[in-house]
């Protein structure tokens, strides 16, 4: 310091500094604080910037997006199964319970069984009024798609412990022999001797072209079956085939 009372330069070069020392240290608490404020919002800054960077590079946010797109499809997919699963349970139309609705077929008791005979496997031609336990299956010409429908009769006469007679007639030889390998039960072709069935199935009034049967119980009672359906309830022909007992 000069007599002046004004700064001087040291020997360092060094610009003069107006320092003033107070004489109680209490007196710098608050550039103390200050300081502090600012090395903690100094700190606050970095740890955003160290934040934003991380969330910035594909490694993270790829993943991210990722994950997002597998809940969203587990979440669809979740939603369809349980709108199909309450639609069946309510029986909603278009459903796949529509499908499933039985029909019955249409029976015709006889009060006689038709005077005529058929011939099984070549061998010496027999009386229908022989048989017993008995389904006479009479196929129209032109039924190809009877298939289902013979397997379906086949299997009810099964459970009657009933035989299957597949009628054809010199028209029909072919197509019913052939439908014969289709059929997975046990069946036994026979020939409608002089078309005597088919008469009697026209004097019965069965519609021409149907497939139909003549159901025979074990004590002769007989009843013509028409309309005959896979989607059939197998109730009522089971109880003809039974006779007296249904």
């Amino acid at each position: 310091m000069n007599p002046g009372g004004e700064p001087e330069r040291d020997e360092s070069g060094l610009p003069p500094v107006d320092i003033e020392v107070p004489d109680d240290a209490r007196e710098l608490d608050r550039d103390v604080q200050a300081y502090r404020r600012e090395l903690r919002a100094l700190r606050r800054i970095a740890r955003r910037g160290r934040w934003h960077g991380s969330l910035s590079k594909d490694g993270v946010v790829l993943p991210l997006l990722a994950c997002c797109l597998i809940l969203a499809l587990i979440t669809g997919t979740l939603l369809t199964v349980f709108t199909a699963t309450s639609n069946q349970s309510l029986g909603l139309p278009g459903t796949p319970s529509s499908p499933t609705t039985q029909t019955a077929a249409h029976l015709v008791p006889l009060r006689a069984l038709p005077d005529s005979r058929i011939g099984v496997g070549g061998q010496s031609s027999m009386p229908v009024s022989a048989l017993r336990n008995a389904v006479l299956v009479l196929v129209p010409p032109g039924c190809d798609s009877c298939a289902g429908t013979l397997n379906w009769l086949a299997g009810v006469a099964a459970g009657s412990s009933a035989k299957v007679f597949l009628i054809y007639t010199a028209g029909t030889s072919a197509e019913v022999h052939r439908l014969d390998s289709q059929v997975r039960g046990s069946v036994l072709l026979a020939e409608d001797i002089g078309s005597a069935l088919s008469t009697a199935e026209v004097k019965a009034g069965i519609p021409a072209g149907e497939l139909t049967a003549i159901l025979i119980a074990p004590d002769r009672l007989a009843t013509w079956a028409t309309h005959l359906s896979i989607r059939d309830n197998p109730t009522a022909l089971i109880q003809a085939l039974s006779g007296a007992s249904a």
